[in-house]
């Protein structure tokens, strides 16, 4: 009998999905914290670019009630029901993965897992959050690494439609929004010129469709503006109304586009529209055109940094260093995971971090691209982001630098003030072949 790839993947799937009863998938939602708790002596990275040496954090009700230096903090001036000495450890915000398909697809190469990409080309009024899966076992494997928030993003066509900011440790999807429907993503058309090839007339033409999907695009949000401006219409418009709010502010226009044209299009076609609040998704070639970046107020999502150049004349490892060319222009930017695997590579979103600053970037700065850089862009940084008095205490403690491979070792983490369990089929697998060979 002949076996197709797509089995081989559902098999694949069957494995993972915890159908195999590994201890490690059965996990339980962590409650509301009950108790206070003072973490001190740890080396806290504050998220802002500073560091304090020898802290004091103390957690009460999910919130940060304390952040100070711990030879400048009285312990009997607060009681604590909890004293954790973590002395030698690393403490960080809980890190933010931004534009992600977690939680909507499990196996890649299996259709039936994959829940981020609709039928149609404009579909604003799409909503990622009921198709957010808070018991994907690829979760518990981003956790593992600091990863806490996501904001969750469908995929596809002209307008994919709304994303929603996630936390990820929650009973279903209800439970686990921190920000409902932040922002709708268009991706914008890309420009292509490719002529017959010589030696081969039969092979189809590409079409330019590039100016006709931006007319199409402009003729949508033209209607879309003229029906925001009526406050009860009398026939409801789903699309229209998913898009209401991008013309007030209290959403982002998130446009997905690489290269300076598309840029420059895509922020002119905003200011065409009086967009409030746009952001650029991708952007490689953002780092060009900095002076117009600033004078226009957009910030960055920038694009996989573990990634090969996309023109064959460029450095090689001009990807690494465009977090530090944006840094030095002065560009609002985060680190985004999108591309092949991400569900599963949200994991190693820390460590794009590291490799930006082995490439320019101070660790501190590097440490922001993730945290509260990311909150600023999506609009959270004054609840999270940062280690800061009044803020969730969403953080994790890690034995060694969080940003470097080696060192990554996270044995604590908190969501608002929930303590998270940890474990994982991969840490799991681990231990069972390690007890095999005797290790």
């Amino acid at each position: 009998m002949k076996y197709t790839n797509s089995l081989y993947a559902f098999a694949f799937y069957f494995l993972f999905t915890g159908l195999r009863n590994y201890p490690a998938c059965s996990q339980v939602p962590s409650k509301e914290q009950s108790k206070s708790i003072l973490l001190i002596n740890g080396t806290a990275h504050l998220g802002n670019g500073k560091i304090i040496e020898n802290s004091a954090l103390g957690l009460d009700k999910g919130k940060l009630i304390l952040v100070e230096d711990f030879n400048a903090f009285q312990l009997t001036s607060v009681k604590f029901d909890t004293v954790i000495n973590v002395s030698g450890k690393q403490i960080y915000p809980g890190l933010i993965s931004v534009n992600s398909t977690l939680g909507l697809t499990e196996i890649d190469a299996v259709r039936a897992t994959r829940d981020f990409n609709d039928v149609g080309e404009i579909n604003p009024n799409i909503r990622s959050l009921t198709a957010f899966n808070a018991e994907s076992s690829i979760i518990p494997t981003v956790r593992s690494n600091g990863v806490l928030l996501a904001q969750i993003t469908p995929r596809g066509g002209l307008i994919s439609g709304t994303s929603t900011i996630m936390e990820l440790d929650a009973w279903n999807w209800e439970d686990a929004v921190y920000k409902m429907d932040d922002g709708i993503h268009l991706n914008w058309p890309e420009k292509i010129k490719e002529k017959e090839s010589d030696e081969d007339s039969s092979q189809p033409k590409k079409i330019d469709k590039n100016n006709e999907q931006i007319f199409l695009l402009k003729e949508f949000f033209s209607n879309a503006k003229a029906y925001s401006v009526e406050l009860n219409p009398k026939e409801k418009n789903l699309r229209f109304e998913a898009m209401r709010d991008i013309f007030t502010g209290k959403k982002t226009l998130f446009v997905h586009a690489d290269l300076v044209k598309e840029i420059m299009q895509a922020i002119n076609f905003g200011k065409e529209f009086e967009v409030k609040k746009l952001v650029i998704v991708g952007g490689y070639d953002a780092w060009l055109i900095p002076d117009f970046l600033k004078e226009n107020n957009i910030p960055v999502m920038v694009r996989r940094v573990h990634e090969l150049p996309i023109r064959n004349d460029e450095d090689l490892d001009l990807p690494y260093k465009i977090p530090f060319l944006l840094q030095k222009a002065g560009i609002l930017f985060c680190l985004d995971n999108s591309g092949d695997m991400e569900a599963m590579n949200t994991r190693n979103l820390p460590f794009y971090a590291g490799t930006a600053a082995g490439y320019g970037l101070t660790k501190e700065q590097a440490l922001m691209s993730v945290t509260l850089n990311t909150a600023k862009i999506l609009g959270i940084e004054k609840t999270t982001g940062s280690l800061e008095a009044g803020k969730d205490a969403t953080l994790f403690i890690s034995t060694g630098d969080a940003l470097d491979m080696k060192t990554n070792n996270v044995e604590i983490a908190f969501i608002r003030g929930k303590i998270i369990d940890l474990e994982n089929h991969q840490k799991f697998l681990y231990r069972k072949y390690s007890e095999k060979d005797g290790n």
